[in-house]
């Protein structure tokens, strides 16, 4: 959802940025949740085509930013991957939140997901754009 959420709200001038999306634990080759499929198509966008994948080193030396979704996440990649420090940072860094994985829960959190990530997202571009 972040990644189809931040890839639709980057100005058409500033969308020569590439938007990845890649797990700690993804269920590599599975498509998005049933769920955020449906959220999402109720905000305009469509990720029927989304594929997990995992994290991996080249991934983490390619990119310039790396966004997360919890604490957690954050110390883990920077454990496995020490030279991705400065670059890793949480979607909801600017308001200090984290956002929930609501993979195997009712639609309540997805829903709940969706409007944080969406949160997120939004306090994300103006900096981006800096």
């Amino acid at each position: 959802m972040a990644e189809a959420l931040l890839r639709e709200r980057l100005p058409a001038d500033e969308r020569e940025f590439e938007v990845q999306s890649a797990g700690l634990g993804a269920l590599v080759g599975h498509p998005a949740d049933e769920i955020a499929q449906k959220l999402m198509h109720r905000e305009g966008i469509d990720i029927s085509g989304h594929r997990a994948r995992q994290v991996d080193s080249k991934l983490v030396h390619w990119a310039d930013l790396i966004l997360v979704m919890e604490t957690s996440q954050k110390k883990a990649l920077e454990a496995d991957e020490p030279s991705a420090r400065g670059r890793v940072y949480r979607l909801g860094e600017w308001g200090d939140f984290d956002v929930p994985d609501p993979y195997r829960q009712p639609e309540k959190a997805f829903e709940q997901a969706l409007t944080l990530i969406s949160q997120g997202v939004s306090e994300w571009i103006p900096k981006l754009r800096g």
